[in-house]
């Protein structure tokens, strides 16, 4: 067995465009959709076209990917352009008013009848109070008022001269009528009464007495005249009324005489108008300075309250709701303080993004729905149901007894499309039973695409595409194809091509910058190399930092000579976007014992479970090898010197076994190499991740302390593939002062390191001279020790 050493041609793919003819990107046709996204444009095309209950939409990718562009180019291609549309109103339920009526009409008609309702109050407010002042309703109000008093005063007249016919006189005093005895045409005073005989007296008595029955009858008929006078009013004024609310209304009818809706709203606020004509009166005159206008506005009963106006609008609506809060989905009511008291009524319903994307598209954002309070569940409820129910959030949760509006519900017919990553849209579906009846429909996004074939052609008309939409300076052929090699990087793969669109579109702008800056018309390599070389450096404060603890020797790694039991393990920081790789010194030591290897880590709660994972492999990698017939007589020990945040991954586990087959048989390693690669049970190495940023990582330490040429690293032959190193780890490595070697199998990692070859074994034994055979005695020795510490102890078993 033996490692693969790499030359610097396979540590990079650079782009090829041979097939592709340009200078620069002007000259080429611009790519209309990202590329690689065949199948979750033909998911979204899918669930765009089904018009099926349940077959919303879950674009699912990673972020920066162009979930929420996509999405919005396919809409604007898929949406039909002559659907029809409606305006949704809520008007006065004058029978209940805390229940508002909806009304459901064409496409700009709700904005017609708004105004036209207003200028009917307006109309109201100015001819009613004119009406009650003509002349005519004077003269008729004046007869029915003249006809009262006469017929009044004609039965107090009758019962005067009754009265005078027997000499009694009928008095009208501020208090009211009084009848008194007469002698002569006069009143009899006191004085003089009191001087009648007695007989005369109770005569006199009796006739006022029976008189009296008489005026307290006509008196007990004044308020049924009155009454009856008031009703003749009233009715006088119901007929004023009723022509003036006529003559104005006749011609709304006339106006929407095709719509039932509105015909018979029109007929409910004739009705309305003519009982409460008192009500046009008395707001007319509360405020003598106002405007006509602003007096309709105030008086609300008869308004009509727009929640949504397609008037100026086109085929199906599409909505991206950015804040989707229960009541920015759902709609809400508003209040208004008066005296301190809060207020409503159906002209302070406000309508949410389903009432707005009613009949078409709802784009909204998954993390942000899920983020706020009952928010999904009221979406739930709404596509359920099929309707959306405008009430507070206290309502729904029967937090608050308040007595507040419940205005009709509006029919819902809406497409639901939601972006977000993948783990949300397995966590909603794993949790949420009805997430999968209501999202039938998952439009999945990749990360990456093949480079080949076509891939690079695909990406370069893509660059085109956003140079142009983004007005930004023209790439010339070289600076595409560092473009596309940077994409690669991005990749992590050299026969793949990320499709992180943000990434992309930052790449082209700070390239477009540093050729403005330098004074040119067109984007060249130099400037795209000089954008990702100031990305790196931005971004290179944590590199800096680790890199300076190894090299001032605060973080201990050894980059030549040889130890035992120590090894140069590579690890990856991650921070977003960023990846930071660096070396970590693995050590491992080994005594007599019972065969358990103790992670050190796992046991300070540092590691992560596929560390522990991984140790656990190596172990059993171990004892396979070497203890198959006995027990493994072994205790050892590993750990990442100087970790104080958590390791985790299997990247390690290769690494680590050979420290520990150092530690067991005493074998140095050498320091000037560091190893990266997971490995199976067989000692097969495995792939792993971030294997140009772990190389380069080490790279800068060897180079700061100076560039043996016996430097390197070996990383797992499948990683080869993803190879996309800097020029200067190229050039070392042309050099020869730098190398990088492959691995298919954990023994030829140790060969290399201890310098030793593996051996064959012959008959469970291997050859002296090698490293297994090392191993293999040192733990036959172990073995023996073990023997004899029982047999000493009477079969007791000291770990």
């Amino acid at each position: 067995m033996a490692l693969t050493e790499l030359d610097s041609v396979q540590l990079y793919r650079p782009c090829n465009l041979e097939g592709c003819s340009f200078t620069t990107t002007a000259d080429l046709d611009p790519l209309e959709h990202p590329p690689g996204q065949l199948r979750a444009m033909d998911a979204l095309t899918f669930g765009i076209d089904i018009k099926r209950p349940g077959f919303n939409v879950f674009a699912l990718g990673p972020p920066g990917i162009g979930k929420a562009q996509l999405v919005r180019e396919i809409l604007q291609e898929r949406t039909a352009q002559d659907s029809p549309r409606h305006d949704w109103c809520y008007v006065s339920n004058f029978d209940d008013p805390g229940k508002p009526r909806l009304l459901r009409l064409p496409a700009g008609v709700g904005a017609q009848l708004a105004a036209d309702m207003l200028q009917l109050v307006e109309d109201l407010l100015i001819t009613l109070p004119s009406s009650f002042e003509s002349a005519e309703y004077r003269n008729r109000r004046e007869e029915i008022d003249s006809e009262m008093l006469e017929r009044s005063e004609q039965r107090f007249s009758e019962l005067d001269a009754r009265a005078k016919e027997k000499n009694i006189a009928l008095i009208r005093t501020p208090a009211g009528y009084t009848l008194a005895p007469m002698m002569d045409d006069k009143v009899v005073s006191p004085e003089q009464f009191s001087q009648l005989p007695e007989d005369e007296q109770e005569r006199i008595h009796a006739l006022i007495a029976e008189l009296q029955v008489e005026l307290m009858k006509i008196v007990g008929q004044l308020p049924v005249l009155k009454r009856e006078a008031s009703h003749r009013i009233k009715a006088l004024n119901r007929e004023i009324t009723q022509l003036t609310v006529e003559q104005f209304v006749a011609s709304l009818e006339e106006k929407y005489a095709d719509d039932e809706q509105v015909m018979a709203y029109l007929a409910q606020v004739k009705t309305y108008a003519v009982e409460n004509a008192e009500d046009f009166l008395n707001h007319a005159q509360q405020d003598e300075l106002g405007t006509s206008k602003v007096k309709a506005r105030d008086y609300t009963a008869m308004q009509v309250n727009v929640l949504v106006d397609s008037g100026d609008q086109a085929g199906e609506p599409v909505v991206y709701e950015d804040n989707p809060t229960y009541q920015n989905l759902n709609g809400r009511v508003e209040y208004v303080s008066q005296m301190g008291t809060l207020l409503t009524d159906f002209t302070l319903i406000k309508p949410g993004a389903l009432h707005r994307a009613n009949g078409g598209y709802l784009v909204m954002e998954a993390r942000k729905l899920l983020s706020h309070v009952y928010a999904w569940e009221g979406l739930k409820r709404a596509l359920v149901s099929g309707e959306v129910k405008i009430a507070s959030l206290q309502e729904v949760l029967s937090l608050n007894s308040t007595v507040s509006l419940e205005p009709e519900c509006v029919p819902l017919d809406v497409k639901v499309i939601l972006l977000g990553e993948p783990y949300l849209y397995y966590l909603m579906d794993h949790y949420d039973p009805e997430f999968r009846q209501l999202f039938h429909v998952a439009a999945d996004f990749s990360a990456d695409m093949d480079r080949a074939p076509g891939g690079e052609e695909m990406l370069a008309r893509h660059i085109a595409a956003r140079q142009r939409g983004e007005n930004l300076h023209p790439l010339d052929r070289e600076a595409v194809s560092a473009v596309i090699e940077q994409a690669a990087r991005w990749a992590d793969d050299s026969e793949k091509l990320s499709l992180n669109r943000d990434r992309l579109g930052l790449l082209l702008q700070e390239s477009d910058y540093c050729a403005r800056r330098g004074e040119r018309d067109t984007v060249t390599a130099q400037d795209v190399r000089l954008a990702v070389q100031q990305q790196r450096e931005r971004s290179g404060r944590l590199r800096e930092l680790l890199n300076e603890q190894v090299l001032r020797d605060m973080r201990l790694v050894a980059t030549a000579g040889s130890r035992v039991g120590q090894v140069n393990g590579l690890s990856v920081l991650r921070q977003g976007d960023l990846m930071v790789g660096t070396p970590s010194r693995i050590t491992a030591t080994a005594r007599l014992g019972a065969g358990k290897v103790v992670d050190i880590e796992r046991e300070s709660k540092l590691g992560g479970e596929i560390h522990s994972k991984g140790v656990l492999i190596l172990s059993a990698y171990l004892a396979n090898c070497y203890a198959r017939d006995n027990p493994l007589p072994v205790a050892a020990t590993l750990v990442f010197e100087q970790s104080y945040g958590g390791v985790d991954g299997d990247s390690a586990s290769c690494a680590e076994l050979c420290a520990l087959l150092s530690a067991i048989a005493g074998l140095p390693l050498a320091q000037e190499l560091a190893v990266t690669g997971s490995m199976n049970q067989w000692g097969e190495v495995q792939a792993i991740g971030g294997g140009n940023e772990k190389i380069e990582g080490f790279f800068d330490i060897c180079s700061a302390r100076g560039l043996s040429g016996d430097q390197g690293v070996i990383i797992p032959r499948a990683n080869q593939v993803h190879l996309m190193l800097r020029g200067d780890v190229r050039e070392a490595v042309q050099a020869g002062s730098f190398h990088i070697y492959t691995a298919t199998h954990v023994e030829e990692v140790m060969e290399r390191l201890c310098g030793l070859d593996s051996g064959v074994a012959q008959d469970g034994v291997f050859p002296r001279g090698s490293f297994q055979c090392a191993v293999q005695e040192r733990i036959a020795q172990l073995q023996e020790l073990r023997h004899s510490f029982t047999d000493s102890r009477g079969g007791a078993n000291d770990e």
